[in-house]
């Protein structure tokens, strides 16, 4: 067989090589212009990268997302009767586990354009669930106290933040513990709000204040604290477990009243856990969320007025004040 023309295998080996350098030529620019693009002034990003301590930085993990994509926190556990004495002869009994509490918090982190300030923007949407079967919505509630049954509001806070906090090379966040090979951080926090004054609603508690108790813990591998020894900004959620524990009044669906019951209310005891984000919920709750409340499959964008699960209610539920909580629950117990 005869070979071909070499005046003809010259030029497409030079066309050939001038397509391969234009390629990358073109690849390297993209890369370049890239790195150089200006970052979103509201990514949280360039303010992790200044934190020079490592456990600083693997705090702002256990918030949220140093990408600036959401985070969740899926959140698992029970409601339980809190009774002194054991005196509600007619009410739930102390100890009683009154609902299985299911759901999620999600989150980002949030710079304040042109500033060294960061915010924590989220929501929370959690479901009384059957005490029996943790992944069946309750609906309804039967009050023992009044044989009256009253629909049950799921916990629908839109927003709840925190911030904003400086960041800046000597970000530490707040003091840790290494237990065995685990890190944890404690928060033990004791709200105390006046609602008579701030909403104009006392919802039977003593006086109109609100009093609780908010007791958490964020626990990581300590092998998370070398992995975050670096300064570049991390994909991803970190895996961070933790625990919560609220003792407060019943909540308002219930129509319990704190001062008519002796003080007695209810005990939260639940774990959480990180999610990458909301896709990597269950289906069983992401189709009761896109069902009725497809506010929550995303974290907000911007800072709000932070709510509570008392003034989510009052906003929600009673038309911020346009019916007292008693009125719902004459309209709404059946």
């Amino acid at each position: 067989m005869s070979k071909p023309a070499t005046h003809l295998r010259r030029p497409v080996a030079r066309l050939a090589i001038a397509a391969v350098a234009a390629v990358a030529a073109l690849i390297v620019a993209e890369g370049d212009a890239l790195s150089h693009q200006t970052p979103d002034p509201t990514d949280p990003g360039p303010l992790y990268s200044l934190v020079d301590d490592p456990l600083g930085r693997t705090y702002l993990r256990v918030l949220g997302r140093p990408d600036g994509a959401d985070m969740v926190y899926r959140i698992s556990g029970a409601v339980y009767a809190d009774v002194p004495g054991d005196a509600l002869a007619s009410g739930p009994r102390h100890g009683a586990k009154l609902f299985g509490f299911e759901g999620y918090n999600i989150r980002r982190l949030y710079r304040d354009p042109g500033t060294d300030q960061l915010r924590l923007l989220t929501r929370e949407l959690v479901f009384y669930t059957d005490p029996a079967d943790p992944t069946r919505i309750l609906t309804e509630w039967a009050n023992p106290a009044d044989e009256r049954t009253y629909p049950v509001v799921p916990v629908n806070n839109d927003e709840v933040n925190q911030g904003p906090f400086p960041i800046d090379a000597g970000f530490t966040g707040p003091p840790a513990q290494t237990v065995l090979d685990r890190t944890v951080w404690t928060l033990d926090i004791p709200p105390r709000t006046d609602l008579g004054a701030t909403l104009g609603e006392d919802f039977g508690l003593p006086g109109g204040i609100y009093t609780t108790w908010e007791l958490f813990d964020f626990t990581v591998d300590s092998k998370e604290i070398r992995r975050n020894a670096g300064h570049r900004v991390p994909t991803g959620a970190m895996p961070v477990v933790g625990t919560w524990s609220r003792v407060g009044p019943w909540p308002p669906f219930m129509c319990l009243s704190e001062a008519d019951t002796g003080g007695a209310g209810v005990v939260y005891h639940a774990r959480s856990w990180t999610l990458d984000g909301y896709e990597d919920l269950e289906p069983w709750i992401r189709e009761a969320v896109e069902a009725d409340y497809p506010l929550y499959t995303a974290a907000p964008e911007a800072p709000r007025q932070s709510q509570t699960s008392w003034s989510s209610f009052w906003a929600k539920e009673l038309g911020e004040g346009a019916m007292s909580w008693a009125e719902w629950c004459e309209a709404n117990g059946s």
